[in-house]
């Protein structure tokens, strides 16, 4: 057996050596070309949810988020959670957020006359501390126009993009529900629990998570005021944790606490629920069919080539097995130089991938409108796809080489 292997290699070496380096060049990158396509169109379908997962993560719910529960206005005990969190060793920083409905009105010194009514939504109102909001989601980086609340100033509101028309998408579309003609330094009238307040616009916050671009934040101090709140329980917390800590690690630990009574404590992959799962499992299944196609392009490829080689050298094949040479030699030169052939180009395609592709899109991920999609190749995934890319190309170089060497010898050396 040993024997048997030692010949096929020679033989391989020996046929590519000599071999027209344009045409394995060629090989090498028709296979490059075909991993590029298994691994990295995967990648971008996977990416789309996975980007939207990671932007949640990164702009809204911390790694770990606390929300009130379903039949709850607030979390109960919020202090008492704030204060366990922060004696967690893997907690960064905190966000506590007040959370109540309201409306918000705008143009209403204009609207004159009976049939005249100012632009007004129902809204979702946020208070927050801006400096904790920043350090745990970057909200200050947010920002589309404007600037970030200051803690020491009151009378002023950061609303979400999509709640105003000059920076949606639907912006002037009959029936899409926005504010008009206001802006940074515009006035606007929130209503909160019966009590109107007027405050100035002072940033504009564009993001595609929907829970930071259809809300209006303000300071927790004064929505607590408007909102005739005299205790300090909140709606939601955002918990921002140490890189490489294990989020169900404090998710459980909080639970062991005893808060999970009075709160849903979920990591953030847990709280979008399982929509973007879905589809990142749909996107999956078609990455894996337009795979696929590759991998049959790729073999019949291979097997094209190897046949040809394999025809055209008959006669130099039936001298080989006269001379002593076994058949089982021949047909593994073959599967060698077709795993030459897989193993180059897949090597190639590697390096495009993950010294090209991957920090272009970190740095450039792609716009679509409800996530920035990021090139999602993790490396086991990627060596599974390059292991099937190998084998679908050894079958394919073994098949037409023993469809050769299994003919007769002597009619192949006479080329009959």
């Amino acid at each position: 057996m040993l024997a048997t292997i030692r010949v096929a290699w020679f033989l391989a070496v020996r046929q590519i050596r000599r071999a027209s380096p344009w045409t394995t060049a060629l090989i090498v990158f028709v296979m490059m070309l075909t991993f590029l396509n298994l691994v990295v169109v995967g990648g971008i379908l996977v990416g789309l949810p996975q980007g939207s997962q990671l932007a949640y993560e990164r702009e809204y719910s911390g790694e770990v988020l606390i929300r009130s529960l379903p039949t709850k206005e607030y979390i109960e005990r919020s202090e008492d959670m704030i204060k366990t969190l922060r004696a967690f060793p893997e907690v960064v920083q905190i966000s506590p957020r007040y959370l109540t409905g309201g409306k918000i009105e705008a143009n209403y010194r204009t609207a004159v006359g009976p049939k005249q009514e100012p632009d007004a939504l129902m809204i979702q109102i946020g208070g927050i501390d801006p400096v904790l909001e920043h350090e745990v989601t970057g909200i200050g980086e947010l920002l589309f126009v404007g600037e970030n609340l200051d803690p020491e100033e009151e009378g002023y509101v950061l609303l979400g993009k999509d709640l105003l028309e000059e920076y949606t998408v639907g912006a002037g579309i009959i029936g899409a529900v926005t504010l008009t003609n206001v802006g940074v330094g515009s006035k606007v009238r929130v209503e909160v629990n019966g009590s109107t307040k007027e405050l100035i616009i002072r940033g504009v916050l564009s993001s595609k998570i929907g829970e930071m671009s259809t809300r209006a934040f303000m300071l927790d101090t004064e929505l607590r005021r408007l909102s005739g709140r005299t205790d300090r329980n909140v709606g939601e917390i955002a918990v921002r944790l140490r890189p490489g800590a294990n989020p169900m690690a404090v998710r459980d630990a909080l639970k062991a606490s005893g808060f999970a009574d009075v709160a849903r404590i979920q990591t953030a992959r847990e709280s979008q629920g399982t929509f973007l799962e879905d589809i990142e499992d749909t996107f999956e299944i078609l990455s894996a069919a337009i795979g696929s196609i590759g991998l049959m392009v790729a073999s019949i490829t291979v097997f094209i080539v190897i046949f040809i080689n394999a025809v055209t050298r008959r006669k130099y094949i039936g001298i080989l097995k006269g001379i002593g040479i076994s058949g089982s030699s021949i047909e593994l030169s073959y599967v060698f130089q077709s795993i030459f052939y897989a193993t180059f180009g897949a090597f190639f395609g590697l390096v495009i991938i993950y010294t090209l592709l991957v920090p272009y899109f970190a740095e450039h991920p792609i716009d679509f409108p409800f996530s920035d999609g990021v090139l999602a190749v993790p490396i086991d995934g990627t060596l599974i796809r390059l292991g099937l890319l190998v084998a679908v190309t050894v079958i394919a170089g073994y098949l037409p080489a023993r469809m050769i060497v299994k003919g007769n010898t002597l009619d192949a050396i006479l080329g009959r």
